[in-house]
């Protein structure tokens, strides 16, 4: 397979998963608590920079108070284009960190689902909810460290006439696809005794499927409320994903007990 149509895989993953959990809508409203939760912390810290952002601007471009005046409010608008370009990006990524950590039980249990919908864990580690929240806790601290080293050069970077407006963003989605695919992967790696080092070697192995699953979700996380309504689906597309890298089976099954609990 082309790493163009593994790319297109990927994607396809997040389309499944939403099937999956529009098929409970009992799933899809536990899934949607957490996210909500976040989502109203997030919009309130929007909404405060946004009314800082002219005054932030013009601290991050200090080195044109002398320009002239055209000049000097196109630094700033610049300044302030990549504050908030920067911005979005960190809150993508550490969103998923943080409404994971809210809803471990929500999540942990659509992805107990779809794993069961699909054949089950073969050798399944057990783990009990503290430990689960603990290492989801490292974890996420390590992928919002990742995030933030590589969001801000992506935020310098942005100050370059046009390959700021172009190349850029383009490659802020492709990162942020990655962490997004490694952190939605993690309960089912957890179910298997595998951590965030085996998750990444084993999503390495499958760059463009894992790539190509964790973009669509960073393209739909930045459609306004979509990082909310789609998370659900986002944990459940996660769970193909790794089901997939790993060799297990994703394919339709008969009817079983989790077929009725998904509402199928």
């Amino acid at each position: 397979m082309t790493a163009v149509r593994q790319f297109l895989q990927g994607a396809a993953l997040l389309a499944r998963g939403l099937g999956l959990i529009l098929r409970s809508p009992r799933l899809l409203v536990l899934g949607l608590i957490p996210a909500v939760i976040s989502g109203v912390l997030y919009t309130a810290g929007l909404v405060a920079l946004v009314d800082f952002l002219p005054r932030l601007s013009r601290g991050v471009t200090w080195f044109a108070d002398d320009w002239a005046e055209g000049w000097r409010d196109l630094a700033r608008v610049l300044g302030g284009a990549g504050l908030l370009g920067v911005a979005v990006l960190l809150g993508i990524l550490t969103f998923t960190a943080v409404t994971l950590l809210i809803g471990d039980p929500f999540y942990e249990r659509i992805s107990e689902l779809v794993e069961d919908r699909f054949g089950g864990v073969p050798d399944e580690v057990e783990v009990t909810f503290w430990q689960s929240l603990r290492r989801s806790l490292v974890d996420s601290l390590r992928l919002i460290g990742l995030s933030i080293l590589f969001g801000l050069p992506l935020f310098v970077l942005g100050f370059l006439p046009v390959v700021g407006q172009t190349v850029i963003p383009v490659l802020g989605a492709m990162v942020g696809g990655w962490l997004l695919a490694v952190e939605l992967t993690g309960v089912p790696f957890q179910r298997r005794g595998k951590r965030l080092a085996a998750r990444r070697a084993t999503l390495k192995g499958q760059r463009p499927l894992a790539l190509g699953f964790g973009v669509a979700v960073f393209c739909c996380f930045l459609i306004p409320l979509g990082a909310v309504l789609l998370m659900p689906a986002a944990v459940a597309g996660g769970t193909l994903l790794a089901r997939t890298a790993l060799g297990h089976p994703t394919a339709e099954p008969s009817r079983t007990l989790a077929d009725h609990q998904l509402g199928r």
